[in-house]
Parts: structure tokens; C-alpha cells; sequence
């Protein structure tokens, strides 16, 4: 291992930016679909090895001895990224006539600027580097800043924090509700760089031996939480609802086309709504469409109100994704919002709900004015993009049931489980991941708001237009659910409804006290006293 190591901190040209690049790509092997973890520990000792070569000259200033560690982080950040999140060009090829140009900058243009972030990370490091424990132990504070820095700049971008990477199945995804996800990432990273000490023995004894006791409490934890942990008590069977999950696999370029037959889409969804349930079942209470099913404006066609109303029976309501159109004023443009409507057995919509979170270039686009000028536009063709809602709020369903509302890629921003989520009784996640067909990105997708409940306490409602929709417990364990491609519905009931267990727990300040606290190791390993 000592030798392994040396060649790799000596390696030096081409070569050097290769491995760095390739050890990065290789962690991507953590993250769904595959969820090998262990790809993880030999990037990040790679990673280690390779920030201890970033030598610079002594009489460089500060950016000059910072830059070959920024380098490799640099590089690092972009094969993981590449890897992580290729399948983004696949959107780009629905309308392929339109987008084609711009596959590079998905492809490539997006990691290389995400990058960016896991250079400052290992760069940040480089500052209290050492011999010994305290380098991983900066590395991992870096990565952990760096991490929830990208979550929340220009909008934030948290896709395939390295967090995920450690948290695979549901044992070892309990740990989040702790310490959220940015602290499993923090700790995450220090595990995953561990077994670098060997290879250059200072430090080795304690800093394995740390890792060892995360790692066997993440364990620990986890088997607590999921077999040990008193769960919610079950509700008589009439008062837990059945919950149908409608997923009707509608071919993006079909839901784009202008001249498809929209009334075709939309009977699919209520053939798929109205089937007897299978097995003798009871009849489901909700219904539940994917993001942007209706494939209309729905308060300009009451023809298709009255057909909800003919499917469903008076006890029964739908949940729906639907574009909604708000008129300001005579000379005023439409505004169009992705919502969310609850509609009762009658054709009634008795609820609404707006996204507040939009995708840059998808839904809107950024610097409008400059971009429209150079021909740039949004991928979704919306005149004038979508319009953010001011604030978000439950979606009170009769019965008493609170619902708590994210479209789409809102359900991977922590941050967003905020307000009124301590009187929700679930998450409620609608989403078209068509755009990106068989690839990573609808597993990747599905994990992360696996991971939201886990943090939250809530059960989770999650409904896409060609999978992974799953009913999911608090623990992150599906309890039903339909696979990516799959046409068709599934019936479940959902056990746990009520407030989020622990939904105020204090995650970002444990957090930030891990980071704090590593930073510390860093520091006093630098002046020698461990």
C-alpha cells in the first residue's frame, strides 16, 4: 500500500490529471442505479494521495500553492459529474432539432462549473493540510462546506451530493435523519478518505479506527431505526386511505408534440383511474397523476372536468399535475404556473398548489433578456417560461389529510422542508422524469426523495409519469410501487400518517458542529499535537 501510495503522490503530467479524473468518474459507482458504496473509499484515497503530490514552489502566494490542489479537486469533481449526470443530454434529445447544439454544455459544460465547487473544497483542505489524520479530516469539512454551498448558489444544484454515495439502501439511510444529509456527507467523506493513512502510515492507528466507529454507528444507527425504533401505530383500516399511483409511461416527445392527441393522453389516464382493483382490493380514495399529466389548460375545458367527474366516485378525489394559467390583466401576459390540483367527485377543484422551485433552462430561463437575444430559449415551450409561486403550502385533502407539495426536482433540496411541513401528514412528490427515459437519472431522482422522508419523518406520495413511483414509509422502505418504464397503476395503503416525526430536529446545527469539529482536528493535526 505504501508503494501503491507513493507512485500515486509522485505520478505527475497527463497522467496525473487522468487519474484524478478517472478516480472521480469511478466514484460514481456509489450512486443509483448500481449502489456500490465501496467504489467510494478507493476514490477518495486516490483523492488523498494526489492532494498530497499538489506541491507548489514556497515562493508562490497563496492562490499559486492553492491552485494544483484546486486543480485535482477540480478534475476529480469532473469525472465524478460527467459520470453522475451524462443522462441530462438525454432531455436535450427529446426535441433533438431544437437542442442538439447544447448537448456538450449538459454533457460537459454543467460538470465542468459543478466541478468547480469540489476544487474549492480541496484547495479549502490544502490550507490546514498535514501528514496525518487532519487531512482527511480537512478534506472532509472542505467537502462538506462545498456541498452545501452548491445547494443553495445561483438557486442550488444538490444532484448527487456524496452523501448518497454512503446511503444505498434504507440501513444506511437512517443516519440522515440526524444529521441530514450534508452531515452524512461531511462524515461521508472522512470514512470514504480512511484508508489513505495506511498507505502513509501517519495518523493511521487513530484515523481508522475513527472511521471504523462512524461507520459501524451509521450501521448501528440504522438497524436501531429500522428494527428497534418504536414505529407509528396503524390506523383502523378506515381510516387509512388507499392511495392509487397512476403511471401511464406517455413518451415525452408525445406530451411535446402540438399535434398529438391530448384527448388520447388524457383518456389514458382516466382508463388507468377507473380499472377494479386487483385482488379483491378496496377501491382507492386517492388518486394520484404524474407532473403535467393534464395535457390542457384545465379551468378553459370543462369537458374534462365533467370526465373526472364521470371517473370518479363522490368519495373519491384526484391528485393531478397541471400547467395553470393566470390572466393579470387586459395587456398583460398569461403567467403559467406547474401546479398541482386536488379536484373532489364532482369535478371540483377544492385545492391548488404552485411550484416554487423552477429548473434553470427547463422552466425558466435565466437572464431572459441576453439569452433570448443570442436564440436561447427554455427546453419546456412555454410563452415566456413558468412563473415561480411567492411561497408553497399544504394541500388540505378532505378527511383531514395534509399534504405536503414538491414538483419534481424540488423534493432534492433539503432546504425546501420548511414552514408549515410540521403539520403535514406527508410529502407529496409529482414528477415527469420521461425527459430522461432509461437512464441514472430517475433512480438517482427516486433515492434522494427516499431520503427526504428519512429526514423529514414523513411517509412519502410519489408519483412520475414513467416511474419510480412508490408509496415510501418514513424509513425510506417502498411499501408499493411501480418500476421506471412500467405501464400501469398500483393500490396501497400508507401506514404512519400523521405529523412528521421529528421534523424540527435540529439537522443543519449538528452539521455545522461536525464540520466545526473537523475543522478543529484539522487545524490542531497541522500544528502537530495529533
Amino acid at each position: 500500500m505504501e508503494r501503491l501510495a507513493d507512485r500515486v503522490i509522485l505520478v505527475w503530467g497527463l497522467k496525473r490529471s487522468l487519474l484524478a479524473v478517472a478516480a472521480g468518474g469511478f466514484a460514481a459507482l456509489a450512486l443509483p442505479p448500481f449502489g456500490f458504496f465501496a467504489a467510494m473509499f478507493l476514490s477518495f484515497t486516490l483523492l488523498v494521495w494526489l492532494i498530497d503530490g499538489a506541491a507548489a514552489s514556497p515562493e508562490s502566494g497563496l492562490i499559486g500553492r492553492l491552485s494544483p490542489a484546486f486543480a485535482v479537486g477540480w478534475l476529480f469533481g469532473f469525472g465524478y459529474f460527467v459520470a453522475g449526470l451524462w443522462w441530462i443530454g438525454h432531455a436535450l434529445l427529446v426535441d433533438s432539432e431544437e437542442f442538439a447544439w447544447a448537448l456538450p454544455l449538459a454533457v460537459l459544460g454543467l460538470p465542468a462549473c459543478l466541478a468547480v465547487f469540489y476544487g474549492l473544497a480541496t484547495a479549502l483542505a490544502r490550507i490546514v493540510w498535514s501528514d496525518g489524520m487532519g487531512r482527511i479530516a480537512a478534506l472532509a469539512a472542505g467537502f462538506g462546506l462545498m456541498e452545501w454551498l452548491r445547494s443553495i448558489i445561483l438557486t442550488g444544484f444538490p444532484w448527487n451530493a456524496i452523501g448518497y454515495g454512503l446511503m444505498p439502501v434504507p440501513l444506511m439511510m437512517q443516519s440522515a435523519h440526524v444529521i441530514g444529509v450534508m452531515g452524512v456527507t461531511t462524515l461521508a467523506v472522512f470514512v470514504f478518505s480512511a484508508p489513505a493513512l495506511i498507505g502513509t502510515r501517519q495518523g493511521a492507528k487513530s484515523g481508522i479506527a475513527l472511521a471504523a466507529l462512524l461507520f459501524a454507528a451509521h450501521l448501528g444507527y440504522g438497524a436501531y431505526a429500522l428494527h428497534l425504533a418504536p414505529r407509528p401505530q396503524s390506523l383502523p383500516e378506515y381510516k387509512r386511505p388507499v392511495v392509487r399511483l397512476v403511471q401511464p409511461a406517455i413518451d415525452q416527445a408525445a406530451k411535446m408534440d402540438n399535434d398529438a392527441d391530448r384527448n388520447a393522453i388524457f383518456e389514458t389516464h382516466l382508463k388507468l383511474s377507473a380499472e377494479t382493483p386487483r385482488n379483491g382490493g378496496r377501491k382507492p380514495h386517492i388518486i394520484v397523476w404524474p407532473e403535467t399529466s393534464i395535457p390542457f389548460i384545465l379551468t378553459d375545458n370543462q369537458d374534462a372536468l365533467t370526465r373526472i367527474a364521470d371517473t370518479l366516485d363522490d368519495d373519491q378525489i384526484l391528485i393531478a399535475g397541471a400547467v395553470r394559467a393566470e390572466e393579470m390583466g387586459p395587456g398583460t401576459p398569461v403567467r403559467y404556473y406547474n401546479s398541482i390540483y386536488v379536484i373532489d367527485g364532482r369535478g371540483q377543484i377544492i385545492a391548488a398548489s404552485d411550484k416554487v422551485h423552477l429548473v434553470p433552462f427547463g422552466e425558466y430561463l435565466p437572464f431572459e433578456d441576453i439569452l433570448t437575444e443570442l436564440g436561447i430559449q427554455n427546453v419546456v415551450e412555454i410563452p415566456g417560461g413558468f412563473s415561480a409561486a411567492a411561497s408553497r403550502h399544504l394541500l388540505a385533502l378532505p378527511g383531514g389529510l395534509n399534504l405536503y407539495p414538491l414538483i419534481c426536482y424540488e423534493i432534492i433540496f433539503p432546504g425546501e422542508m420548511t414552514g408549515d411541513i410540521v403539520d403535514a401528514n406527508a410529502l407529496l412528490n409529482l414528477t415527469n422524469d420521461a425527459w430522461f427515459g432509461i437512464t441514472p437519472g430517475p433512480y438517482q431522482h427516486f433515492q434522494q426523495a427516499r431520503v427526504r422522508a428519512i429526514e423529514t419523518g414523513l411517509p412519502l406520495i410519489r408519483d412520475a409519469n414513467n416511474g419510480i413511483s412508490a408509496l415510501v414509509n418514513a424509513h425510506g422502505e417502498i411499501i408499493a410501487g411501480l418500476d421506471l418504464g412500467e405501464l400501469g397503476f398500483i393500490d396501497a395503503t400508507v401506514d404512519g400518517f400523521g405529523n412528521g416525526f421529528g421534523t424540527t430536529y435540529p439537522r443543519e446545527t449538528y452539521f455545522w458542529l461536525t464540520e466545526a469539529l473537523l475543522m478543529s482536528i484539522a487545524v490542531i493535526s497541522r500544528k502537530g499535537f495529533i
